[in-house]
């Protein structure tokens, strides 16, 4: 059975990061304390208490709540970086950061302050623990694809900064054809595309991403099991998905991680991979979601190996980082 010593020394990418899902109760209080606001807890423990979810809509209003006390530049810049530095220990040697602009414009928060904040640390991150990042602009799945549009305008920028777009929120009476003009103005703009489909939405929405976004990936897409035929397009086209277990568990997508498809997808030969999506609010970051799978599905270093070489396949860095990272795995793995 891989251990976590083994798993973290594992070479990594981790493609489904909400990075303001990385915010540690102990940061939130520290800026909360720093720009002078109450929080509605009266400690840490607290927090973390607040912690137990029903579905994605009871964790989306506490993440709502905790991304408040993010206002300036150090503040995103802080962030950033003690998710880096936990992705160093973890063995990430490359990673692909969601960031939620309108949960930060709606406050009056400006796009350069987020903007700059992270690329600020993103730079501290290659040239100090070596890990290279790119970030994914979300645009939320319960507002209106005109407040994507305006979101778009605002961003256009700052696009140099951005490598992809992505989907994600509340899934449910949301599917991703509501979306579909505003991702395709995103492709003319030179962006990458990705959508959260297949969580707690049908499978069908996994269909629609592919079909009206051409989403190049799929975030979470573990309903994909539910449908034959999808599971035989999503293998044959190698259409990565990037599933985050410890998250499913938490959000009661499924009542134990023994219960979990990961791999069995990985088996029916889909390009899986592990990631931790939230892990702050889902008890743990990527190689404690390796691990779980580990435990709780019995997979090997063999099946570890392959999920974190999915990770590198399916990452957006050109051919010659791609192969470079893939050979820094196949060192490892010949220790």
């Amino acid at each position: 059975m891989p251990n976590l010593a083994w798993i973290q020394g594992l070479p990594k990418a981790e493609l489904h990061l909400h990075i303001e899902g990385s915010l540690e109760p102990e940061l939130m209080f520290e800026l909360a304390k720093r720009n002078k606001l109450t929080l509605p807890y009266e400690n840490v423990e607290a927090v973390r208490n607040a912690y137990q979810f029903d579905n994605l809509q009871s964790f989306l209003d506490i993440y709502y709540a905790g991304a408040s006390v993010l206002i300036t530049e150090q503040d995103f810049f802080d962030l950033a970086w003690a998710y880096f530095q936990k992705a160093k220990t973890d063995g990430v040697i490359h990673c692909e950061l969601f960031f939620d602009p309108q949960t930060h414009t709606a406050r009056g928060i400006a796009f350069a302050t987020f903007i700059n904040g992270l690329v600020a640390a993103q730079n501290k991150a290659q040239d100090e623990l070596g890990i290279s990042s790119s970030l994914i602009m979300c645009f939320l799945r319960h507002l209106s694809q005109e407040e994507a549009f305006a979101t778009l305008a605002i961003a256009k920028p700052y696009v140099g900064y951005i490598n992809a777009v992505g989907l994600d929120s509340a899934e449910l009476g949301h599917p991703p054809e509501k979306f579909k003009e505003v991702f395709s103005a995103c492709r003319e703009l030179g962006l990458r595309c990705v959508a959260h489909a297949g969580e707690e939405g049908p499978a069908q929405y996994i269909w629609n991403a592919l079909q009206y976004l051409e989403a190049e990936r799929i975030d979470h897409g573990v309903r994909a099991i539910d449908d034959p035929a999808l599971m035989r397009l999503l293998a044959r086209h190698q259409v990565p998905l990037t599933v985050c277990p410890l998250s499913n568990i938490k959000l009661r997508v499924f009542d134990s991680m023994a219960q979990h498809n990961i791999k069995t997808m990985l088996e029916a030969g889909l390009c899986v991979t592990i990631n931790a999506d939230d892990p702050s609010y889902f008890g743990g970051y990527v190689a404690d979601n390796y691990l779980a799978c580990a435990e709780a599905l019995q997979m090997n270093k063999q099946q570890l190996a392959q999920l974190a070489r999915n990770s590198f396949e399916a990452s957006f860095v050109g051919r010659v980082q791609r192969e470079e990272m893939l050979k820094r795995l196949e060192r490892y793995l010949a220790l």
